[in-house]
């Protein structure tokens, strides 16, 4: 007849006991970003492709839904006139109304002086660096940022 194992001990067995700590892959995790922000595989395969130095910006809420915006240049401008690198149209984006510039620690958005203001995790800023999920409220467009991963600082 066989014993239970004495002092918490698991020999032998798959489960871990409460005193271990699991770590998980890095694909699995960014699994789990990708639900948490409802990602289709379409959008996070674009985020996984995305080259050094560069990021994405994802519609996520309001027009344009699910456009793409690759910022691949040192300042890329967001706004309402038909030349901005970030077409935005609708009457709530001034004509110039944020950017998005590269630096090198990574990306800072800097409002342009535009009426409606540019908001990050929804609070206005004139200039804040920018951190892989955050979201970016421009008029009515719910943008989200994501780093490439090739960088290093891409997903929390």
């Amino acid at each position: 007849m066989g014993h239970a194992p004495e002092n918490g001990s698991h020999e032998g067995s798959t489960n871990p006991s409460t005193n271990e700590t699991s770590a998980f892959s890095a694909p699995l995790l960014d699994h789990v970003a990708a639900q948490a922000l409802d990602l289709t595989p379409e959008e996070q395969e674009a985020i996984d492709a995305l080259p050094s130095g560069s990021a994405l910006l994802l519609v996520r809420r309001g027009p344009g839904l699910g456009s793409r915006f690759l910022l691949d240049h040192d300042v890329s401008v967001a706004g309402r006139h038909p030349n901005s690198d970030i077409f935005l149209d609708d009457v709530t984006v001034s004509r110039r109304h944020s950017e998005f510039r590269r630096t090198p620690g990574g990306f800072e958005m800097r409002d342009l002086g535009s009426l409606n203001g540019t908001f990050v995790e929804g609070e206005r800023h004139d200039a804040v660096a920018l951190e892989d999920g955050n979201e970016i409220l421009v008029g009515k467009f719910h943008l989200t940022f994501f780093a490439s991963r090739a960088d290093g600082n891409g997903g929390k």
